[in-house]
C-alpha cells in the first residue's frame, strides 16, 4: 500500500527557503511573504480610497502599514506562545522573544491588527468600520503569500492521504500528505480576495460599514475550519477535547465566525 501511495504522489518542488544569502544577510521567502503582503495592502488600499468621500488619506494608509506590521508581529508571536505552546514558553521565557526561530499564529496576529487598527483610527479620528472594510479587502493576498511561504518551507503540511494531490514533504515522513498550505492559499487567499473584490465593487456593501469586514472574517474562519480537516494538527497538541477531529485552529476560528456575524447584522450608526 505504501508503495502505491508513493507512486501516485506528486513531486514536492524542494524550493530553498532562503532566496539568497550574502554574508550575514539572509533573505527568506517567509520574510518576503510578510513584506509582499504589506506592500500589496498599501498599494491596494491606496487604490480603494480613490472614491468620493474616502474615510482617510493616502498618508493615513502609509502610516497605518507600520501599525499593522507591529500588530501582526507582536500579536502573531504572542498568540503562538499563548495558544499553541504556553507550557513550553512558561519554562523558557527567553525563547518567546525568538521570533527568528519561527512560530506565528494567524489568530494572534488578527487580534494584534484589530487592536492596532482601533488605536490608529482613534488617534487619527478615522471612521473605524469604513477603514476596516478597506483593510479587509486588501488582506487575503497577504494570507495567500504567507501560506505559499509555508509550502516552500515544507511546514504546516497536511495529513497522510491517498489523494492524487498528495506530496511527500521533507519533514513529513515517507508517505504523501495533503498540501494543505496550498488549499489555504487558494481558499483564504485568492478566492476570498476575489469574493471581496466583487462585493466591494459591484454591490452596495461598502455603504454598510463593517459588513465587508464581517465577510472577510467569516470567509477566513470558514476556510480555515474546512482545511483543518486535511491539515496535520500540531504534534504537541494533537486533536483536542478527546476527539479525533477537533483542532486548535477550528476552536480559535469559532469566535471569529460569531464576531463576523455580529459585524454583518449589527445596528449601524452614521458615525461609524
Amino acid at each position: 500500500m505504501s508503495e502505491y501511495l508513493l507512486f501516485s504522489a506528486l513531486s514536492y518542488p524542494n524550493i530553498d527557503p532562503i532566496l539568497f544569502e550574502i554574508g550575514p544577510i539572509v533573505i527568506r521567502w517567509y520574510s518576503l511573504s510578510y513584506l509582499g503582503g504589506l506592500v500589496f495592502a498599501w498599494a491596494y488600499m491606496t487604490r480603494l480610497i480613490r472614491v468620493k468621500a474616502p474615510p482617510c488619506t493616502q498618508e493615513h494608509v502609509s502610516d497605518y502599514i507600520f501599525w499593522a506590521m507591529l500588530g501582526i508581529v507582536l500579536g502573531g508571536r504572542t498568540g503562538y506562545v499563548l495558544f499553541y505552546n504556553a507550557s513550553y514558553y512558561i519554562n523558557n521565557i527567553a525563547d518567546a522573544f525568538a521570533i527568528w526561530d519561527g512560530g506565528m499564529s494567524f489568530h494572534g496576529g488578527f487580534i494584534g491588527v484589530c487592536i492596532a487598527t482601533i488605536l490608529f483610527c482613534r488617534y487619527h479620528k478615522i471612521p473605524l468600520f469604513r477603514f476596516a472594510d478597506i483593510i479587509a479587502c486588501a488582506s487575503p493576498i497577504g494570507l495567500m503569500l504567507g501560506r505559499l511561504a509555508n509550502f516552500i518551507n515544507g511546514e504546516l503540511f497536511g495529513r497522510v492521504t491517498d489523494s492524487p494531490l498528495g506530496m511527500v514533504f521533507p519533514r513529513g515522513g515517507p508517505l504523501p500528505r495533503h498540501p494543505s498550505q496550498l488549499y489555504e492559499a487558494m481558499l483564504e487567499g485568492l478566492l476570498l480576495f476575489l469574493i471581496l473584490y466583487v462585493v466591494y465593487n459591484y454591490t452596495k456593501a461598502r455603504h454598510k460599514p463593517g459588513l465587508i469586514t464581517g465577510l472577510f472574517i467569516i470567509g477566513y474562519a470558514s476556510a480555515r475550519t474546512f482545511v483543518e480537516q486535511f491539515r496535520e494538527p500540531d504534534t504537541h497538541l494533537g486533536f483536542l477535547l478527546g476527539t479525533d477531529f477537533l483542532t486548535m485552529g477550528q476552536i480559535l476560528s469559532t469566535p471569529m465566525i460569531l464576531f463576523g456575524l455580529y459585524l454583518i447584522f449589527r445596528p449601524r450608526k452614521a458615525s461609524l
